[in-house]
């Protein structure tokens, strides 16, 4: 095991800057995700830390020593590609001994150490098998042997799921997680998919344009976003725009596209009237009520006893996402989405009037894309 220690890290290509000045630790035996969208950097970050790319400034380290300069080679790190790379006139096992013979090591210490890596990914009935006659997951597992049997202090992971199946890729997943367990090695995983993220990682870096919007641990990340970039790209919220109106005790008062002015208890940041704001509701904080047709039911009867903010709508679409279903709500300008599972006991259709109901400090209030605080914590 090893840490890492990436300083001041700078990747340009031309005018390019692919990576900015990135800043990052990751502890020994630790999986951490390197997780953003494409062309944020993150697969470049990775290809440094392994020295596929040189840095245009800024250094590694992987435990206490400084490995800037020193090609892949040289490094005790091993890779795992999106494509599996394996040899097709080798069988199984030469693929996953290929590495530790390159290293001069005995052909009956490789064998044993080879099968023994093979156990570990659950493949060791299939050593004399050949490549082409594998499974994509099974392919992806030799790979990973592969890589392990080297034994490096550092497993480097590009996106090595990728190219499987959304079941197969979720299989995987959990597979991976269970051998990261079992090797006590540190990994560091590059994806694009923040539910692989947050199955596999103890920590997650998020990327945005070469930089580290956020590092923490995958609940901290989802319950404390630092900015409205991670809002959005951890999963589905309502994103609504509003504009300070005034200031009130223990909060604001905000204009919002509901048509509708409503209360936000005082976030983490100085605002003033006038001031534009993002807030965020996320889907899993509503409660949602069939209101009377009749217009004999007010909209405070209609919602829950214990909640402080509900506004009419209607429901404008239904859409069945197989274990859920999804309604889109009608609210003065805009539009918000709520989800229910299948089982659930709902007969809301197209054209419903409904009362959508939440507790003001479930919200997060962003301003000029940062966090502004969470029901003023």
């Amino acid at each position: 095991m090893a840490s890492v220690t990436l300083a001041d890290l700078t990747k340009e290509y031309g005018d390019l800057t692919a990576v900015d000045d990135l800043e990052l630790d990751v502890d020994d035996g630790e999986l951490l995700c390197l997780l953003g969208p494409s062309g944020c950097g993150k697969s470049t970050t990775l290809r440094m830390l392994g020295g596929l790319e040189t840095p245009t400034s800024g250094d590694v380290h992987i435990g206490d020593d400084r490995v800037t300069d020193q090609p892949a080679y040289e490094r005790d790190t091993s890779m795992v590609f999106q494509s599996w790379a394996l040899f097709p006139q080798k069988n199984v096992l030469e693929n996953v001994a290929f590495g530790l013979k390159m290293d001069g090591v005995s052909e009956d210490e490789r064998v044993e150490r080879a099968r023994d890596v093979l156990e570990v990914v659950e493949m060791s009935e299939f050593e004399d098998a050949d490549p082409g006659d594998l499974s994509g997951g099974q392919k992806q597992r030799v790979a990973l042997a592969r890589s392990l049997a080297i034994e490096p202090d550092v497993l480097l992971l590009d996106e090595p799921l990728s190219n499987l199946d959304k079941r197969l890729r979720e299989q995987m997943q959990l597979e991976l997680r269970n051998i990261h367990d079992g090797v006590e090695t540190t990994f560091v995983h590059v994806t694009h998919d923040q539910n692989e993220a947050f199955t596999l990682a103890d920590s997650i870096a998020i990327m945005n344009d070469g930089e580290i919007e956020q590092v923490g641990e995958p609940r901290e990340i989802y319950d404390d976003p630092v900015s409205l970039f991670v809002e959005e790209f951890l999963g589905d919220t309502n994103l609504v725009d509003a504009t300070v109106e005034e200031e009130i005790d223990g909060g604001i008062v905000a204009a919002t596209e509901f048509d509708e002015e409503i209360e936000v208890p005082t976030p983490n940041g100085d605002v003033s009237p006038g001031d534009p704001l993002t807030i965020s509701f996320r889907p899993e904080e509503f409660d949602v009520s069939r209101l009377a047709a009749d217009g004999g039911q007010s909209v405070e009867a209609a919602a829950p006893e214990d909640v402080t903010s509900a506004l009419e709508g209607s429901i404008t679409d239904v859409l069945y996402r197989g274990s859920s279903v999804r309604f889109y709500v009608e609210i003065g300008e805009t539009s918000v989405f709520f989800e229910q599972s299948v089982g659930d006991d709902t007969d809301l259709e197209v054209g419903d009037p409904v009362v959508v109901s939440w507790d003001p400090a479930d919200l997060l209030v962003f301003s000029e894309g940062k966090r502004l605080g969470r029901g003023g914590t």
